[in-house]
């Protein structure tokens, strides 16, 4: 076997957290042989195995030459593991689920295996000191694969001239008696007892010294993210940093190549070869189907209910009814004392106007499904994330006028076939950066973040101190796999961007004169401000 061949199969597995032995790297190289594939198809025709080998059950980190076996005849029958989308006319309905926050299962990070694994045990509210451990562990390990996966933090198995030079990811367990060394460190950002700043991982705790660093990279740093910290250990115990940047972020194709047999959403898997059908179908079939968005509509504003009769009346008369309009919370402009009856009766009055309003458009009514996201201030049985629906007893004339209407978590998701759609209300961007640590940056363009939340592969990168996550249900703010969309809705301005193939948008708030809201297209995966 070449040494080129074999640097390549064993990349190629490595990228998806598989090692190989001396019998299955001889297997790979007769089948290499075998169908007489050339240097330029090797990695591509290798790729195809692994991901293969990926989705079977009982695939392990070690890979096994039987099931390796087994996935070359599968391959050779010419099949695919993934059922095919029916060519039949696409049914939107039949196809959109509204997923909760407490409908979610879990999936614990497997180091021995190298995959996920579904929690067996019953989830609750209460959660358990073990269940918050476990909380920060699965978000610092789901963030560690990806940084060792990634090609600038995997050196290359054999020798060479650049491995030599490369930086790679050490512990803190590795500075000890290591003074004066350079290292490149992992882990969470967080206060020591002395209110000192420190980098915390699986093995220890280094206090971080950042007088020599001038400017952070691209993001916010607050307490509770996982960062990247290059630095020298000094003799008194402190680690200089020279660097600091956030891990990098895996497109969505990439971790559903490896992960894509696992059902994160609770609602059955599919395969890239089913969402790349169905993304074609999308794009020919449903072009002008789209999914409306608003935040902060203000039922007790009297020009809140102008503002939705002009835009059901617009769709109407241009022909134009969207598959899905989500309204997310505050649901009033001020927050609702428990306890106040005139205050609750008032809030369950302007919902029922809501419902009439709806209603008196019956191709809306018909045609459209209404999701309801709570906000920060709105009723409902919690305060701390994910937090349940708004109070069943504040709806009861929409659930009986508005046949489509789903009341949803905060956080919570859509999934339109292979595509899903991440829904958060909260005023994130005002609570990152009062938490801001280490070197603050100057905080002038909003994309800072987008890419701290994208690249934290989580909705709420902060401590639980600050904010409060029930451990048992941390998966659900979880954004991996990376969705297709997210949508950030709180108090800043509107904004539409896309960052490694995940779409990122605000639609703004819809109080005021402008009515503004947010139009998302499925079939071109894009959003658009209205």
């Amino acid at each position: 076997m070449s040494d080129f061949r074999q640097r390549t199969i064993i990349k190629v597995f490595r990228k998806y957290s598989h090692a190989l032995g001396p019998d299955t790297l001889e297997f790979l190289d007769e089948i290499l042989d075998a169908h007489d594939i050339p240097d330029g198809q090797v990695e591509d025709s290798i790729d195809l195995i692994a991901k293969e080998y990926n989705k079977q059950d009982d695939a392990a980190m070690k890979v096994s030459l039987n099931v390796l076996q087994r996935v070359y005849e599968f391959l050779q029958g010419g099949t695919s593991s993934g059922s095919q989308i029916k060519e039949d006319v696409l049914d939107p309905d039949g196809h959109l689920w509204f997923i909760n926050a407490f409908d979610m299962p879990l999936w614990h990070w497997s180091f021995e295996r190298g995959t996920f694994e579904k929690a067996t045990e019953p989830l609750t509210t209460a959660g358990s000191a073990d269940s918050r451990i476990m909380a920060v562990r699965n978000r610092m390990n789901i963030i560690k694969q990806t940084v060792l996966r990634n090609e600038h933090f995997s050196p290359s198995t054999l020798p060479s001239r650049d491995r030599e030079r490369l930086l790679t990811l050490k512990s803190t367990k590795h500075l000890l008696g290591r003074a004066g060394g350079r290292f490149l460190l992992f882990g969470m950002l967080t206060h020591s007892k002395e209110g000192k700043l420190c980098l915390e991982d699986e093995d220890g705790v280094v206090e971080l010294d950042f007088s020599q660093l001038d400017q952070p990279s691209e993001g916010l740093f607050t307490e509770g993210a996982f960062a990247l910290v290059e630095g020298d250990y000094t003799e008194d115990g402190n680690f200089e940093v020279i660097a600091i940047g956030h891990p990098p972020c895996e497109n969505r194709d990439t971790a559903r190549s490896m992960f894509g047999h696992i059902d994160f959403l609770g609602q059955g898997a599919t395969t890239l070869i089913e969402d790349a059908q169905s993304a074609l179908r999308i794009q020919e079939e449903l072009s002008d189907l789209s999914f409306f968005f608003l935040s902060d509509v203000w039922l007790d504003h009297p020009d809140t209910i102008t503002g939705l009769r002009k835009l059901f009346q617009n769709c109407v008369d241009n022909n134009f009814i969207p598959k899905v309009i989500v309204l997310c919370g505050n649901f009033t402009s001020h927050g609702i004392s428990h306890g106040n009856g005139r205050e609750i009766q008032k809030c369950q009055e302007n919902f029922d106007a809501l419902a009439d309003i709806i209603a008196s458009y019956p191709a809306i009514t018909r045609g459209t499904h209404f999701l309801l996201v709570p906000g920060p201030l709105d009723m409902t049985t919690n305060s701390v994330l994910p937090r349940r629906p708004i109070l069943s007893s504040l709806l009861s004339r929409l659930r009986s006028k508005v046949p489509n209407v789903h009341f949803g978590t905060n956080p919570c998701r859509i999934r339109f076939f292979g595509q899903e759609i991440v829904i958060f209300r909260e005023e994130m961007m005002a609570r990152m950066l009062r938490n801001l640590v280490g070197v603050k940056p100057d905080v002038r363009n909003d994309d800072l973040k987008r890419y701290t939340i994208l690249d934290q592969s989580h909705l709420s990168p902060l401590t639980n101190n600050i904010q409060p996550i029930y451990a048992d249900y941390d998966h659900a703010l979880r954004l991996y796999p990376l969705p297709t969309a997210v949508v950030l809705a709180d108090r800043y301005d509107s904004y539409q961007m896309t960052y490694e193939r995940c779409h990122v948008f605000n639609p703004g708030s819809f109080v005021g004169g402008s009515f503004k809201f947010a139009m998302y297209t499925p079939a071109t995966r894009v959003s658009e401000e209205w």
